[in-house]
């Protein structure tokens, strides 16, 4: 199975319909920002009026699409949430989907030349996106600029944020300069994004009218922030073939910054939870900042489609990703009504509702257990169906956001630290906030029955409940030390693997880059 689209696409939904009329800009072809551009258009000879300014501004957030594939795919794959099994000759493709869940990647293995190597070039080609639109408005003046300064600063340290993430420290460019640059530390990434951050979030507005929705606010600064701090140990430590030495605790740095998003008065917890992703999630009072998609060709949302089997849908899905057998019954089945995005049992057409056989006629049943990863039966393994297929899409294309942050999670990340600060009662307060809008009758956590390190392990299991596939899994398993452990279908694996191998591919051309360890 092939990666859908190019990265070279602008534009959202309904919300941002003003940014689809603008041009494409067809900026630096390759991702790596010391490769040599063969475009044309530079900040100089481009940006000569708001118009062509927004038309920028819009390809770096038309780069948030891209990372729901490449950060995406490898932080769920390389978790207990989600499984890619072999089924015939299907979903193969050199064996790199199972080495990413088995965290067997290597700089030069095929997920690395192609998975890791992709989101390393998705990441800094919004990077250099937004480099560019920023020394373009270094030659103009428009209205708002403080504003759409501090949006592409913001963006620019969303991508940083995945790239931190995923390799540790990587070259900081804040010009659209070609060459080849030094790699910082980890650490010295992490305070660049702080003060980044911190900086632009006061140009930033509270809010947008409805059909900006989409664009960077306050709220979403704050958001990132959060998780920035929620993460710092991780963050700001050192990683060495033996594991993680951490870094020094932000937590309530992480408090602050995610009440100040609790607080803000723009954002309220869905009652409905499930309209947090439906194809009509723009309306949820809940979300914080999106990736923006379009029922539209190459701007849709694909997720049903990597899951869903072949006669599920209209058109053919691509039935593929899976969750493990042990992590869904970690679930309340009976009471948690969040456990409806799980398909198992006998499945429906989702367009006529009507019962499906597989493509031997046999009734299509998914089941929990998936005998053999390598050789899986088409009806193995239980779909996550998270964001529910567009009743208008075009072909495979769907126009449910997907949330980077929403409040459920600033609660939840709240809640962790409270918990990390000695304050159990405040964290089990702010959990069952987040309990009683899935369960009826509710069910809610008492105080009294938990410990700071039971609660620890509680609120991780919270934030499965809630934030199944929603790229979180794999940050919360390094940060509470259990990445590397073993899974279904994963042995235990070497401590260095909490950070990907940069690829082979980024090492030949910057001179400059220094390989993580072990690989």
């Amino acid at each position: 199975m092939k990666k859908p689209g190019s990265r070279y696409r602008i534009g959202g939904r309904r919300p941002l319909a003003l940014l689809l009329l603008l041009p494409v800009l067809a900026v630096l072809p390759g991702c790596s920002l010391d490769e040599n551009p063969t475009s044309v258009i530079t900040p100089d000879n481009f940006f000569q009026n708001e118009e062509e300014v927004m038309g920028g501004l819009a390809q770096v957030y038309g780069g948030l699409r891209q990372t729901m594939w490449s950060y995406y795919n490898l932080s769920e794959v390389s978790s207990d949430e989600i499984v890619v099994p072999t089924r015939g000759q299907d979903w193969f493709d050199n064996g790199r989907w199972l080495e990413i869940h088995q965290q067997s990647f290597t700089a030069n293995s095929p997920s690395g030349l192609e998975d890791i190597n992709g989101a390393w070039n998705d990441f800094f080609g919004g990077v250099a996106d937004a480099n560019i639109v920023l020394a373009g408005l270094e030659n103009v003046t428009v209205s708002d600029q403080a504003t759409f300064v501090a949006e592409l600063r913001t963006l620019r340290a969303l991508y940083y944020y995945m790239l931190m993430d995923f390799f540790g420290g990587v070259p900081i460019a804040t010009d659209p300069a070609i060459l080849a640059r030094p790699r910082p530390t980890r650490a010295e990434l992490f305070n660049f994004l702080e003060s980044e951050l911190i900086a632009a979030r006061a140009d930033l507005p509270a809010s947008w009218p409805a059909n900006m929705n989409g664009r960077m606010t306050q709220g979403g600064a704050d958001a990132l922030l959060a998780s920035l701090y929620l993460n710092a140990e991780v963050f700001t430590g050192t990683v060495s073939t033996g594991g993680l030495q951490r870094g020094q605790a932000r937590w309530q740095d992480a408090i602050d910054a995610a009440e100040r998003v609790i607080n803000s008065g723009q954002y309220t917890l869905s009652a409905d939870w499930f309209n947090n992703f439906s194809a009509e999630n723009h309306t949820s009072p809940e979300l914080i900042l999106v990736a923006k998609f379009l029922n539209q060709s190459g701007l849709g949302n694909t997720f049903p489609m990597r899951a869903l089997h072949y006669n599920q849908l209209s058109p053919t899905p691509w039935n593929g990703f899976s969750t493990l057998a042990e992590t869904y019954f970690k679930f309340d089945l009976e009471d948690d009504m969040r456990t409806a995005i799980f398909l198992v049992g006998q499945q429906q057409n989702l367009d006529t509702g009507e019962d499906i056989d597989d493509r031997q006629g046999n009734p299509l049943v998914y089941t929990p257990e998936i005998e053999d990863v390598f050789q899986a039966a088409e009806n193995e393994g239980i779909r996550i169906l998270k964001w529910p297929p567009d009743p208008n899409r075009v072909q495979e294309h769907s126009s449910n956001d997907v949330a980077l942050f929403r409040l459920g999670g600033m609660y939840l990340i709240a809640a962790e630290a409270y918990n990390e600060l000695g304050n159990t009662a405040m964290a089990v307060d702010l959990v069952n906030m987040i309990r009683e809008r899935v369960f009826d009758p509710d069910k809610p956590l008492n105080a009294a029955d938990y410990n700071q390190e039971s609660l620890r392990d509680r609120i991780a299991l919270e934030r499965l409940y809630e934030l199944t596939a929603e790229s979180k899994r794999r940050q919360d398993l390094v940060r509470h030390d259990k990445f590397t452990d073993p899974w279904q279908f994963k042995p235990q694996t070497e401590a260095y693997k909490i950070l990907f191998p940069i690829p082979q591919t980024q090492m030949d051309i910057n001179p400059e880059l220094v390989q993580n360890p072990g690989y």
